[in-house]
């Protein structure tokens, strides 16, 4: 490897990707940009896979990866032009994108209905993601009819054509070094607005007051954007999954969840924790809380490498079932709640999914049919709950409590290091922070 590489990760992950790709061609654009209304567009934000191999970030750019070739990575991006900057803001352009960013090659975005088929040509595979955006597929049917129109002089069009998210997300799930320090920095923001918001919250206080709160906390130390938009549910609302109307003024023994993480130079960080509004658990609220907090424990210790995908939600369900028995929300066996899925009905998804540059990440969870096996540098997080909502057939006790407890797991070589673990979790420890 070279020592561009070893200094620039994008430069060393378009290497390893070209390797994969063995011999052929590839087109990797960035996102569009969206309008939102009238002569204003959504901030933008880069697509995942594109920056995962270039660092850029400016809309309106390409990179052409070609297996096999001295200059196998081209950038097309916009030109520089004075009028546009003083509006919209600098543009790097492609004479300076060539050095910044490492690649071989630079031209403008307009050259690029011009030079693919040149460079299309002859290649024998042809690799993007079909389905991604149907624009995108009618301009890469036109590049390919281009260059079937010149067979009879000889020029031959690639025989198979390939989706480049494949290899792409396999690359993807294991996080390199660089990858987890800006994820452990994203980490350490939305911990310390967690603890900003457990700091802020009273009774009487709206929901969106706490959603500013945590806006404001991700943006001081940098943050471009949330990772998602913050979920922060009070009383009732703690038990919808997604809510994200945060309008409700929280009142004197709710409970308050809040989903929540940023997203520092495209990674995500996903945090989720529980506490009392008023600063103290009822009876009722600790036992569920102290049971979800024992399934993520048991959750955590078998989140190690060589462990199946499935087993830390294994785990949680376990406890979660028994737990649900013994405060009388479900009856029978163990292992008949299992067999039967009943427990589903208060604890309705996943313990985790995988983390990186999106939220929900790229990658499989199985291989050949079967969950795939946990490695170190895999990201995911470990976030079992409770949902009760009021039926008859539930001891009104506990009505309206919702508790989810979700942590960040860095896979290691020995077990997994929880890079959200400067987050408060245990109810006393909570209860503490707030006093204070």
């Amino acid at each position: 490897m070279s020592a561009a590489s070893t200094m620039n990760p994008h430069i060393a992950r378009r290497a390893r990707l070209l390797r994969r790709m063995g011999q052929g061609i590839a087109v990797i654009p960035t996102a569009p940009e969206r309008m939102r209304n009238r002569d204003s567009d959504y901030l933008f934000r880069f697509d995942s896979y594109f920056y995962y191999l270039t660092g850029f970030t400016e809309p309106e750019s390409v990179l052409i990866l070609i297996a096999g070739e001295e200059n196998g990575a081209i950038l097309f991006c916009r030109e520089r032009n004075l009028e546009r900057e003083q509006w919209d803001g600098y543009r790097i352009g492609p004479e300076a994108a060539r050095d910044k960013f490492g690649v071989d090659e630079t031209h403008p975005i307009s050259a690029l209905d011009e030079q693919l088929p040149k460079l299309i040509a002859n290649q024998p595979t042809f690799f993007y993601a079909p389905g991604a955006d149907n624009a995108w597929d009618l301009r890469v049917m036109g590049w390919l009819n281009q260059v079937r129109a010149l067979a009879r002089t000889g020029v031959t069009t690639p025989l198979d054509i390939c989706d480049i998210r494949g290899a792409l997300d396999e690359m993807r799930l294991i996080k390199d070094t660089h990858e987890q320090a800006t994820m452990q920095r994203a980490a350490d923001i939305s911990a310390g607005a967690h603890v900003r918001a457990m700091q802020a919250a009273r009774p009487d206080g709206w929901e969106y007051e706490i959603e500013a709160d945590l806006l404001h906390e991700f943006r001081r130390h940098g943050a471009q954007f949330p990772a998602y938009w913050p979920i922060v549910a009070s009383g009732p609302n703690a038990c919808i999954l997604h809510y994200r109307e945060n309008n409700r003024r929280m009142a004197k023994g709710d409970l308050l969840l809040i989903d929540a993480g940023c997203e520092l130079d495209g990674y995500a960080a996903d945090i989720t924790r529980t506490f009392p509004v008023s600063g103290k658990f009822s009876g009722p609220q600790r036992a569920i809380y102290d049971l979800v907090l024992a399934a993520q424990a048991a959750a955590i210790e078998v989140t190690k490498p060589g462990n199946p995908w499935i087993a830390p939600h294994d785990a949680a369900v376990k406890v979660l079932a028994q737990g649900f028995i013994d405060l009388g929300l479900c009856s029978g066996s163990l292992d008949g709640l299992l067999e039967s899925g009943d427990y589903r009905r208060f604890y309705m998804h996943r313990t985790g999914h995988w983390l990186g540059l999106d939220v929900h990440d790229a990658g499989e969870y199985k291989q050949a049919g079967d969950w795939r096996p946990l490695t170190p540098g895999m990201v995911l997080t470990v976030e079992p709950g409770c949902y009760i909502r009021p039926a008859d057939d539930v001891p009104e006790q506990f009505w309206n409590i919702g508790v989810r407890i979700e942590d960040d797991a860095l896979v290691t070589a020995t077990g997994c290091e929880i890079t959200t673990a400067k987050v408060p979790k245990r109810a006393d420890e909570i209860e503490a922070l707030m006093r204070g």
